[in-house]
């Protein structure tokens, strides 16, 4: 997949921006911001799933967390309505980031709107590379983030989220989803949740 120069440019400022998260992570013995270090699994996962992919699903797939600790979640309320209003604030937020630090680099108004559209997660099911984000964004969850999360909740809650998940994504995505390797708990947590 070409990298073009602006896209390494845009690339860096989001790069630059995600490393202020105060959030820290660990991973193979490096310590990292915590966005910072997912930008670079979406950019990763997105690569293997989709090496072909516009450059407008690049730059969306690196932004798509972008600065996110500047609105936590415990400033809204701690229930499903706060929840939900935080995402939908989130994807705004990201989609207006993203679209200052485009427009410095030089990128077209066109480029710029299709990077929110996809922010956004606008017509997914119905537009490809917003259904392609989506995947990515759901196997960065299953390969990174799925193993610790077993660790704080119940299998009720876990099998609940799996079944949410593979709902949000495509048959391509599914295969992707089944070749990666879980703990024996993992694996049998997802074997349950879907053949419930």
């Amino acid at each position: 997949m070409g990298k073009s120069k602006k896209l390494l440019e845009a690339f860096q400022l989001f790069d630059e921006a995600n490393a202020k998260d105060p959030n820290k992570e660990i991973f193979e013995g490096k310590v990292y911001a915590k966005e910072l270090l997912y930008a670079e699994r979406m950019t990763e996962i997105l690569n293997e799933f989709e090496p072909n992919a516009s450059e407008a699903l690049q730059l969306t797939a690196r932004c798509q967390h972008i600065c996110r600790w500047e609105i936590p979640r415990d400033s809204y309320e701690m229930n499903r309505v706060g929840y939900l209003k935080w995402r939908q604030d989130l994807k705004k937020f990201h989609a207006e980031k993203a679209g200052a630090l485009l427009k410095k680099v030089g990128y077209d108004q066109e480029i710029i709107d299709r990077v929110s559209f996809l922010l956004l997660k606008k017509q997914l099911k119905k537009d490809e590379e917003t259904q392609t984000l989506e995947d990515v964004i759901c196997l960065v969850f299953l390969k990174y983030y799925y193993e610790p999360f077993l660790i704080k909740h119940d299998d009720d809650k876990m099998i609940s989220i799996l079944q949410k998940t593979w709902k949000k994504m495509s048959p391509k995505g599914h295969e992707a989803a089944l070749a990666l390797s879980f703990s024996d708990r993992g694996s049998a947590l997802v074997s349950k949740a879907l053949s419930d």
